[in-house]
Order: C-alpha cells, then sequence, then structure tokens
C-alpha cells in the first residue's frame, strides 16, 4: 500500500473484510486475493465477480499479493483458491489500462496502454 499512497491513492478498502456486494466506497482495494477467497467460500464465482467489477468499476484500483510461487499446497481449497486468484488476476491485467508489479519495493510497469 505505500506504493499506492505514493501515487496519490488514498482510499482503501481490504479484501480480507469488503463487503462482497461489491459497494464499497474506495478507489482501491487492497488484498484482493483475500477477497477471492471469501467468494469462493461463499459459493460464489470469482472470475464472475472480477467481470462484474470491471463493469461496474472500471476505474478501481486492484492489489493482490501473488500466491502462485512456490510449493503447491496440499489441501483441495488452497488449490483452488490459488488458480482462482491466477485466473482473476490474469483477467485483471488483461482489462487494466495499466499494470504494474511491485518487487522489493521497486515498482515495474509490465502493460501500460494509451488512452
Amino acid at each position: 500500500m505505500d506504493y499506492a499512497r505514493s501515487i496519490g491513492i488514498t482510499d482503501f478498502c481490504d479484501g480480507a473484510s469488503a463487503g462482497l456486494d461489491r459497494n464499497w466506497n474506495c478507489s482501491c482495494i487492497n488484498n484482493y486475493q483475500l477477497l477471492v477467497k471469501r467468494q469462493l467460500e461463499a459459493g460464489l464465482d470469482p472470475v464472475r465477480e472480477a467481470e462484474r467489477l470491471i463493469d461496474e468499476c472500471p476505474e478501481i484500483v486492484i492489489i493482490s499479493t501473488e500466491i502462485g510461487c512456490g510449493i503447491v499446497p496440499m489441501e483441495k481449497s488452497e488449490r483452488l483458491w490459488r488458480e482462482a486468484v491466477g485466473r482473476v488476476c490474469c483477467l485483471l491485467a488483461e482489462k487494466s489500462s495499466r499494470v504494474i508489479r511491485l518487487v522489493c519495493g521497486i515498482p515495474t510497469i509490465i502493460k501500460e496502454s494509451g488512452d
């Protein structure tokens, strides 16, 4: 979130607690991977929810932690969550005008579309 603040984003909601109804009063969702987990637990389709988010809030900024690296979890629910986060992040990146990867506090623009 420090980087997001440094580029002027001031109002955040947290994926760990944001309502599943998408009635957020924020311009940025932090911990989107946790929102995906909660959607799965509620029986929602995270890809469909992301598509609706794109349609309803096209200017919203999404911050998600990469959870697809490393050892594959033994628990099926954790594997499904990991897969869903990957699919959602791919969709969000495809539809976004700008994608920034932040590693060790260093931002790298990996996609920038002109208006």
